[in-house]
């Protein structure tokens, strides 16, 4: 992914309690990279969690290129990615800041969700143009 796709991006410490007996990130962990990323994104962008009232995760993945230890920054990077009738995704990539080295690549899709139905709804046309508008 080229960097200049990127509209948010999110800087954090790896914490002791992220690392493993291996003395690196356990593999769980890039997920909650993810999560912090996502959810300080659409804060900044809506006021919200979300940019949608209720969304929830269908889909995640992690291409894990390199090890991060105990104190490193790293930065993660989110771009938007497809938009659906009730769903979007969104692109990662997690950078060491010290040497640059690509760390991890992912995706995550959302999905429109009415909790009282129990099933996928479309998403708003509020929801879609601001998406639209970050891509």
């Amino acid at each position: 992914m080229a960097t200049d796709r990127f509209v948010y991006r999110h800087r954090l410490s790896v914490r002791f309690r992220d690392c493993d007996a291996m003395g690196h990130a356990n593999h769980a962990v890039y997920f909650t990279y993810f999560e912090q990323c996502r959810l300080t994104f659409w804060k900044e962008q809506t006021g919200a969690a979300s940019p949608y009232g209720r969304v929830i995760l269908a889909r995640a993945e992690c291409d894990y290129r390199a090890p991060v230890h105990f104190g490193d920054e790293v930065e993660v990077r989110l771009t938007v990615g497809d938009i659906g009738r009730s769903s979007f995704a969104l692109a990662y990539e997690i950078v060491h800041l010290g040497s640059s080295t690509l760390v991890a690549t992912g995706k995550t899709v959302m999905v429109g969700y009415d909790y009282e139905a129990g099933k996928a709804v479309p998403l708003s046309d509020t929801a879609k143009a601001l998406l639209e508008g970050l891509q």
